[in-house]
């Protein structure tokens, strides 16, 4: 669910690493939101990172 329908960014993974430099695993998860968006000249619910709303990549309905 947590995937842009507009530029696929989705989470990423890499180490949280310790002050001794111990490492564990962690996510960064993107900032999507749900939104209602003008999809083929009709509205539609989709998934979208807050970046495409930012730029204008997205026809709010």
């Amino acid at each position: 669910m947590a995937k842009c329908s507009i530029c696929d960014k989705g989470a990423h993974f890499g180490n949280n690493v310790s002050h001794s430099h111990r490492r564990s695993n962690r996510m960064w998860k993107s900032n999507i939101k749900s939104v209602k968006a003008v999809v083929d000249g009709t509205p539609k619910k989709i998934y979208v990172c807050t970046n495409c709303l930012k730029s204008g990549k997205v026809e709010r309905a």
